[in-house]
C-alpha cells in the first residue's frame, strides 16, 4: 500500500509532504531518481537520487522503476527498491510523483490512496510560480500549461485537497492518509 501526492508545480507538495513526515511516523518518503541537475543544498540519496540519463535508461530497461516519466527535459521516477524497502521497515511508503507516475501506478494496480494537491485558482498557482522568482516567463507559463492538463485529470485520484490555506491542507490530506491506513489495517 502507498500514499501517492501529486499535484501542479507551485501547488505545495513538498511542503504538505514534509509536514506528513513530520507528524506521522510510519510513513516513509520515497526517493525518486532524477537525471536532472542538483539544486543549492540538495542532498543525493536524500532529495533524489541524481543520476545519468544511461543509468537512468538502463533502470527502465532492466524494469527497476515502479514509474517513470520525463518532465522538461529530464527524467523522474520511483525506484522499485523504494517501496521494498519500505515495505522491509513497516512503513508506507509515500510519494509525491508527476501525473504521469500516477496513471502508471494505476495502470498497475498498485493499492493506495491517491490525493491530488490543487491550487485555488491558475492566478494565485502563477503568483506562488512568480513569487519563487526561480523561472523565466516562459517557464511559468509552461508549467501552468502542464498544470491545466494536471488538473483536468481528477479522475485518477482518489481525494483532490485545495491548498488554499496550508495549515488546513495539510491537516486534511492527514486525516485522509490516517483514515485510509486504519481501514486498510481493519481490513
Amino acid at each position: 500500500m502507498v500514499v501517492v501526492i501529486s499535484g501542479p508545480s507551485g501547488v505545495g507538495k513538498t511542503t504538505i509532504v514534509k509536514r506528513l513526515l513530520e507528524r506521522l511516523g510510519f510513513l516513509r518518503l520515497s526517493v525518486s531518481a532524477t537525471t536532472r541537475a542538483p539544486r543549492p543544498g540538495e542532498k543525493n540519496g536524500v532529495d533524489y537520487h541524481f543520476v545519468s540519463r544511461e543509468e537512468f535508461e538502463k533502470m527502465v530497461n532492466n524494469k527497476q522503476m515502479l514509474e517513470w516519466t520525463q518532465v522538461y527535459g529530464n527524467y523522474y521516477g520511483t525506484p522499485i527498491s523504494e517501496i521494498e524497502n519500505a515495505q522491509k521497515d513497516g512503513k508506507v511508503l509515500l510519494l509525491d510523483i508527476e501525473i504521469d507516475g500516477v496513471e502508471q501506478l494505476r495502470s498497475k494496480g498498485i493499492k493506495g490512496v491517491y490525493i491530488q494537491i490543487v491550487p485555488p485558482s491558475i492566478e494565485e498557482l502563477r503568483r506562488r510560480l512568480q513569487k519563487r522568482g526561480t523561472e523565466s516567463r516562459e517557464a511559468v507559463e509552461r508549467r501552468l500549461k502542464r498544470a491545466a492538463e494536471e488538473l483536468a485529470k481528477r479522475e485518477l485520484f482518489d481525494f483532490v485537497v485545495e491548498n488554499d490555506d496550508l495549515e488546513r491542507a495539510v491537516n486534511e490530506v492527514e486525516r485522509i492518509v490516517r483514515e485510509h491506513i486504519r481501514r486498510s489495517r481493519n481490513a
